[in-house]
């Protein structure tokens, strides 16, 4: 069996330390069997049985009916307590033995130590993102030093929700993966907002929250209206295979359906040394110079709990309804930064744009009450991190000259505490944001919002299926580029190949379509695939599906979306904007698209180029944009024919409501055409229509 990792030479824990991402973030479908312990005849449940330090555990799994689950074909990660763990998490809770136990807490115990549907090792999940358990509770795992529990000796803690220590790790079996605790996880059932007010680092913010009565609207954790019936399957039965000869997809549907939130936390520190705030009532303050001129008629109110309140406004403008861990709000990779390399990052830095909890348009009864957006960016270098409402390239002015720095995140290793739980994450921020006049004007009317389809609803990132992963972003796990992203298969036999999650009318919010025509699921990050950030959404059948869009204030803007042309399977599309038709019908399929519609490569001649680009803007098409690569080469999207963008109208924002997108399939037949709804954008007419300033290419 594989031991915890120790040396007594400082310096090679230094070393080892350096390499954490090596070491610990890259992952495979078969590890090194030289590095793991590998049981060629045992199921989990034999060899947890046959080790008598887990006897106790076994007990509890056989109490949860999981025991037999174990037993079988399927792919497991199990967390287990040793025997010494199991009594003293008995002693702790006033039991002499596991048969005191109920059958419902030893259900709890055992579904919170497994994940079900991959194996993860420590090479999978140290030091990334978090896995939920058949709990659904999040299972992050961390590792720091410890230079006690050995005199003279220093070993590496790996701890998984900051408690529960690590002793063996990854020993293989046929059907999965087995870590040994030394503690029982704990299965704390808490949901964000009493996750905030615990934590004494952001005691002014958590007291605002309440007092706004913002973690009311915390509260929901679980949709028990939804229902999928036998649609909810197992990827590797197979039931559900959509596409065609060249394009297939191995689709299932979440078995619940889960709420989420996001709550970005100013710490007590930042509010007191920059802004001089010490309590609530300096907050609201503070909130009433940000969010009065930009809201003048609702300045007088002071019920903190109107979501018209400035002190409300400010509060709910931190927060998400839509689960946003530290490597989820970005395309950027926890581990291997391997989509990273897809962007030319001296030109574009990687960002992704979300409507936050604030209305902008709140009344009783109101239809529609608005919205407010925030953007999420990685810049590289010196100012690498994520950050919140920043704009510029890097650590300088963007093209057009503008610079603000925006908020920075801590990042997850320097978190000490757990900010993740049953319905959301937290996380702490160097400075405030603001939806005042000022980031209106900087950064949504004066610059383009490029926005990945996967985030165009919180669902998309609410969900999970392959083994707890998220269907924003998710990956097939493989042995290529780390193990971390599949290669596109479309042979005949897709198992654990292309897992798509999918999505019914009503199960996927900002979506609406009629399940008897329409098909939608979510593509998980392929590499070498045509399509912005790697993953898109499909959607198939003689479709006619509406996407409420983010909101943007108030202004001009033109739509466009970014897609890949010229397969069999594509359809004809007619879009629409608030149900006004835009143009004529958008040919997708395999007839010469990008022959019909003019489009040239790029010659030496710079003048030329934006010539020919502004005729063809005007003629209603884009080249793809140069920031963008599909493989990590110097063939950018910009330099394909088949990937373009397509100016799908204008439309004008009173800044105070939503707009609506509608595809419509216009081919008929018994050919099951799909839409790859990949990346939108849009633009201010400050860009796209600017008299002084053609529009970058980037």
């Amino acid at each position: 069996m594989k031991s915890m990792i120790k040396t007594k030479m400082l310096a090679v824990v230094l070393i080892a330390f350096a390499a954490i991402q090596t070491m610990f973030v890259s992952c495979s479908d078969e590890p090194d069997r030289e590095n793991y312990y590998t049981s060629t005849s045992h199921y989990a449940t034999s060899f947890l049985q046959q080790n008598e330090q887990y006897s106790l555990f076994v007990q509890i799994l056989d109490r949860a009916q999981l025991l037999g689950l174990l037993g079988t074909y399927g792919s497991y990660t199990v967390f287990a307590p040793t025997n010494d763990a199991v009594n003293l998490y008995l002693a702790q809770n006033g039991y002499s033995s596991v048969a005191e136990m109920s059958d419902s807490l030893c259900k709890d115990v055992a579904y919170n130590h497994v994940i079900d549907g991959a194996a993860y090792y420590t090479t999978d999940i140290v030091g990334s993102e978090s896995y939920e358990n058949m709990l659904y509770h999040p299972l992050t795992v961390s590792i720091d030093s410890d230079s006690v529990s050995v005199p003279g000796e220093i070993l590496l803690d790996v701890r998984v929700n900051h408690s529960a220590r690590m002793i063996q790790m990854d020993d293989s079996v046929e059907n999965g993966v087995i870590h040994t605790m030394g503690q029982v996880i704990g299965t704390d059932n808490d949901l964000i907002s009493a996750l905030i007010a615990r934590d004494s680092l952001i005691t002014i913010f958590a007291k605002a929250i309440e007092e706004t009565h913002m973690n009311d609207s915390l509260q929901k954790f679980k949709d028990f209206s939804y229902t999928i019936g036998a649609d909810s399957i197992n990827w590797n039965n197979k039931s559900l295979v959509l596409g065609t000869a060249t394009e297939k997809d191995n689709v299932a549907y979440p078995k619940e359906r889960r709420f989420k939130f996001t709550v970005f936390c100013p710490t007590d520190d930042v509010l007191k040394e920059k802004y001089g705030v010490t309590n609530v009532d300096e907050l609201e303050a503070l909130a009433h110079q940000l969010y009065d001129p930009a809201f003048p008629n609702d300045a007088t109110i002071t019920d903190r709990a109107d979501r018209r309140n400035a002190l409300n406004r400010f509060v709910s403008y931190h927060m998400l309804d839509r689960m946003g861990k530290y490597w989820m709000l970005t395309c950027m990779d926890g581990g291997n930064n391997t989509l990273a390399k897809n962007f030319n990052r001296r030109n574009w830095d990687i960002a992704d744009w979300y409507e936050t909890m604030m209305p902008t348009n709140w009344s009783p009864g109101c239809k529609d009450p608005g919205g407010s957006i925030l953007k999420c960016s990685f810049p590289s270098g010196s100012a690498s991190g994520l950050y919140l409402n920043r704009r510029g390239i890097m650590n300088h002015e963007d093209k057009l000259g503008h610079f603000v720095r925006g908020a920075k995140l801590t990042p997850p290793e320097q978190v000490k505490v757990p900010n993740e739980c049953l319905n959301g994450v937290y996380h702490y921020i160097d400075d405030i944001i603001a939806y005042d006049l000022t980031t209106q004007d900087e950064l949504f009317r004066g610059e383009r919002l490029r926005i990945d389809c996967s985030t165009l609803s919180p669902d998309f990132m609410n969900q999970t299926g392959y083994g707890g992963s998220y269907a924003r972003g998710h990956y097939t796990l493989s042995s290529t580029e780390g193990g971390k992203y599949g290669v596109w298969d479309a042979t005949a036999d897709i198992t654990n190949k292309q897992l798509c999650l999918g999505f019914k009318n009503g199960s996927a919010k900002n979506f609406k379509f009629n399940d008897n025509t329409t098909h939608l699921h979510v593509r998980p990050r392929t590499l070498g695939f045509w399509s912005y950030q790697q993953d898109e959404l499909c959607i198939l059948g003689p479709f006619d599906i509406e996407v409420t869009l983010p909101p943007v204030p108030e202004g001009d803007y033109e739509l466009r979306m970014f897609t890949c042309v010229e397969f069999e399977n594509r359809g004809i599309v007619q879009f629409y904007i608030d149900d006004v038709p835009q143009g004529i019908p958008f040919d997708m399929r395999s007839s010469g698209t990008s022959t019909k519609i003019g489009w040239q490569a790029d010659g030496q001649d710079d003048e030329q180029n934006a010539a020919f680009d502004k005729q063809f803007h005007y003629r209603g098409w884009m080249k793809g944009p140069k920031a963008y690569s599909t493989d990590a080469s110097s063939t950018t999207t910009r330099d394909l024919s088949r990937t373009l963008r397509r100016v799908i109208g204008v439309f004008h924002s009173f800044g105070k409501e939503h707009h609506v997108l509608r595809l419509q399939q216009k081919m008929k037949g018994t050919v099951v055409n799909t839409c790859d709804f990949d990346m939108i954008e849009i633009c201010p007419s400050t860009i796209y229509n600017n008299p002084d300033l053609a529009e970058d290419v980037w």
